[in-house]
């Protein structure tokens, strides 16, 4: 079990119960920490790990309580009592918890010293009764002598350490107390863990000021033997040999001030990873001098976790890490046929790309988005592609992302900085040329903290991305082996200098037949798994699984279709549970009473039973829908009054419908005076939602012909397309989704412009062969296939 789910199961089954009890007011929260000794009035940050003591210092800030810091007995005890701890230890109240990737850290501020009285059982966390160690600060000649040998002491020790800051000399000469002196210089020197808890154990503050004073008049001595060595030598050594020297010397400082071998382990340790790490000359360069860095700092230390991560981030990324390929386009195709139905363009193209990558494995990966509404395999399609190269998958969700660091990362200056989302992606995946997917490209934001979107310009560049530089890492990371993959929902939100960086490959809406394939391979088999049932205990016939496409579950994708075999799923399953049925075929008339009665059902030919209404085809970005245009005529002063929310361009459709039949009057059979004394009211019904583009033109001007000519629509035609006022028929988009919107209506007439054939090929071929199709040059060949009496 890791350390998170031992986290999540003490909070689930143990801290809900007891963790909110308020306590005794003579008790404190206990935080065994190693090799760490935290004196009064001290500001230190504290690494946590264990889930003991994440849970404590949770409840601590919760409940804005102080907590107890105390050493243990043994380091490498990872579950220590009590008992296991040393008597005296410090109150601190947390400034600050921050909870990181994998990483909690504390910020404390010491207060005064306690000692441990008895334990208190019952907490999912070690709680203890103290007492309380009142410090009296005394006075007199020899505390007076002896803080002034101190001070001084301090402050030559600082003008010896070559990287001391200013400040820390200042606030040592501010110090006016003798107990506080003492804690404060015995907290910056570099002191084993039992050292400083002997301090810490002194409570006799003349005796404490001796003792710190005997220790840094040590440390003084053995820095200024250290500066006359390096002076002595450092001509005539070369780099190489400076270098072992000054570690020999360091090692041989720590040994004498008590410092663990610990520390020297860690570090060979982390120099053994660092050469069999592969990695590039200057993070190679970079990880060595930070290596360097750690070894001169102190492990109590502010800095030292930081320094710590920022290498274990350089060693754990997969610099030289490549998963093998091994691209065989037949296994290929199998896999993509097997994972998904229908999409053979989408499936084509992929093929496209495994076939040049295995002619030319050294070339750079394309940038795919995958463009289609909700529910249509986007996110399927990636896995599929990382199972069929080998590769690892990995996914990135930039929905709602406003932060320009979260692609790029923080910069380390920062307390809990991260690397960005691409380089924490490459690192779970383990391998530098994973299947990479950036979902929801089209759900960008921008705040004040920067644009997402420029700072993928570098990232989905092939011609850049080979040296994308992470602020946090502060090195360059090839990122040109990856595998990107974009999906998006509505291309035109992409921004255009991103979306020129990506080949877009359009996945459209699935037709009726293809539903119902895929409930039958895909989506039944899943509800079976999920709800517990067999194959022979739960069936649904292709007849039920077409009604519920069409009765409730008018989409373009197949989630709602999925939820809705799941109700039913449920709805077997109970009754199976109860004993009521061994198994359940589902057939059409059973719906109704599993599922309520239909959702949707086909309004066509009650909207257009009378003249003035047609039906247009409309693209959404969930897919086509179809649309409904009304007009209506009233007496008044021949205004033309528009309604449901159109936009400008829909508007002008409108108005060039209107002047075309009025140029056209006589042709037509239209009084053009009767047309003049009265008003004309184009309505478009769902009114709460926008709607705009030129396609419903063609749509405007039939029901306007039908309005004036007292002739009706037929019920089984829709149509799209935009009018000029020459009468010319000009193309539209979304040819595929509209028709396949059109046949979900049970439409089966479709008017297109003539100018939209090179996207018949793009239209299913289940739809072609059960709709018919008209291809229109001028608004005057529409009466003779959309009218009733023509």
């Amino acid at each position: 079990m890791t350390d998170t789910e031992t986290l999540e199961q003490m909070e689930d089954q143990e801290s809900r119960s007891l963790v909110l009890q308020r306590l005794p007011d003579d008790a404190l929260i206990i935080l065994p920490v190693r090799n760490l000794v935290l004196f009064p009035q001290m500001v230190m940050p504290v690494g946590l790990g264990r889930p003991q003591s994440i849970l404590a210092a949770r409840q601590a800030v919760q409940q804005e309580l102080p907590m107890g810091i105390v050493l243990q007995e043994q380091s490498d005890d990872e579950t220590p009592s009590i008992a296991d701890l040393k008597q005296v230890g410090t109150i601190a109240n947390v400034m600050r918890l921050v909870a990181g990737s994998g990483h909690h850290h504390l910020v404390l501020q010491g207060t005064e010293r306690f000692r441990i009285v008895e334990p208190i059982e019952g907490y999912p966390f070690l709680v203890a009764r103290v007492e309380r160690i009142p410090e009296v600060q005394p006075d007199g000649p020899e505390i007076d002598a002896g803080m002034l040998a101190l001070r001084d002491k301090a402050l030559e020790a600082l003008e010896l350490l070559p990287q001391a800051p200013q400040e820390l000399a200042g606030a040592i000469t501010a110090i006016r107390e003798p107990g506080v002196l003492a804690d404060a210089v015995a907290g910056y020197l570099d002191l084993a863990a039992a050292e400083r808890q002997e301090l810490l154990e002194l409570t006799d503050i003349s005796a404490r000021l001796e003792r710190v004073l005997t220790l840094i008049d040590y440390r003084v001595e053995v820095l200024k033997l250290s500066q006359k060595i390096t002076e002595r030598t450092h001509e005539t050594m070369s780099e190489r040999q400076r270098e072992a020297l000054l570690r020999e010397q360091l090692r041989s400082i720590q040994e004498e001030l008590g410092e663990g071998d610990e520390k020297a382990e860690e570090l060979r340790e982390l120099e053994s990873r660092i050469d069999e790490a592969k990695m590039p000359e200057e993070a190679e360069k970079q990880a060595r001098k930070e290596l360097r860095r750690l070894a001169r700092m102190p492990e109590g230390a502010g800095e030292y976790s930081m320094v710590r991560t920022y290498i274990d981030w350089l060693l754990e990324l997969p610099w030289s890490v490549e998963r093998e390929e091994d691209i065989d386009i037949a296994k290929a195709r199998e896999i993509l046929d097997e994972d998904h139905f229908g999409l053979e363009p989408v499936k084509q193209r992929i093929l496209e790309h495994l076939a040049v990558r295995k002619l030319n494995p050294a070339g750079k990966s394309p940038i795919i988005c995958f463009v289609g509404p909700p529910g249509v395999g986007k996110t399927s399609l990636g896995q599929s592609i990382a199972r069929a190269t080998g590769r690892d998958f990995m996914r990135a969700s930039l929905g709602g992302m406003h932060d320009e660091a979260e692609i790029r990362g923080h910069r380390r200056t920062y307390l809990g900085a991260l690397p960005g989302k691409i380089i924490q992606s490459i690192h779970k995946a383990g391998s530098r040329n994973p299947v990479l997917m950036l979902d929801e490209m089209d759900k960008l934001g921008a705040g004040m903290h920067g644009d997402p979107s420029a700072a993928l310009l570098e990232v989905l560049d092939p011609a850049q991305n080979g040296s994308f530089q992470d602020n946090y890492l502060g090195l360059p990371f090839d990122l040109g082996a990856v595998f990107f993959i974009a999906t998006a929902n509505v291309p035109d939100q992409i921004p255009g200098p991103l979306r020129d960086r990506m080949e877009m490959i359009e996945i459209p809406g699935y037709t009726q037949e293809e539903k119902v394939q895929i409930a039958r391979r895909y989506l039944l088999k899943r509800q079976r798994e999920n709800t517990g049932l067999t194959e022979v205990q739960f069936q649904v016939s292709d007849d039920a699984i077409a009604e519920i496409v069409a009765s409730y579950t008018r989409e373009a994708g197949c989630r709602q279709l999925e939820r809705t075999l799941g109700k039913v799923a449920r709805h077997v399953a109970v009754r199976i549970a109860d004993g009521s049925i061994e198994n359940a075929s589902i057939e059409v008339e059973d719906l109704q009473e599993i599922l309520g009665a239909p959702q949707f059902e086909s309004e066509v030919a009650m909207r257009t039973s009378v003249p003035g209404v047609a039906t247009g085809l409309a693209w959404t970005p969930v897919g086509g829908d179809i649309l409904f245009i009304e007009a209506s005529r009233s007496r008044g002063s021949g205004r033309l009054v528009l309604t449901g929310q159109l936009g400008d361009v829909m508007k002008e459709s409108a108005q060039t419908a209107l002047s075309l039949i009025k140029s056209n009057a006589e042709a037509l059979g239209v009084d053009l005076d009767a047309l003049q004394s009265d008003d004309i009211h184009i309505h478009v019904p769902a009114g709460a939602i926008p709607k705009d583009g030129p396609s419903a033109g063609v749509a405007m001007y039939s029901a306007l012909v039908s309005l004036l000519t007292g002739q009706c629509i037929r019920q089984d035609v829709a149509m799209t397309g935009e009018i000029t006022l020459r009468g010319l028929v000009l193309p539209v988009g979304g040819i595929k989704e509209k028709v396949l919107a059109a046949r979900r209506a049970g439409i089966t007439t479709v008017l297109l412009p003539a100018r939209n054939r090179k996207d018949f090929e793009e239209i299913p071929e289940a739809a072609r062969e059960a709709m018919q199709f008209h291809w229109i040059e001028h608004v005057d060949e529409l009466a003779a296939v959309s009218l009733q009496n023509s």
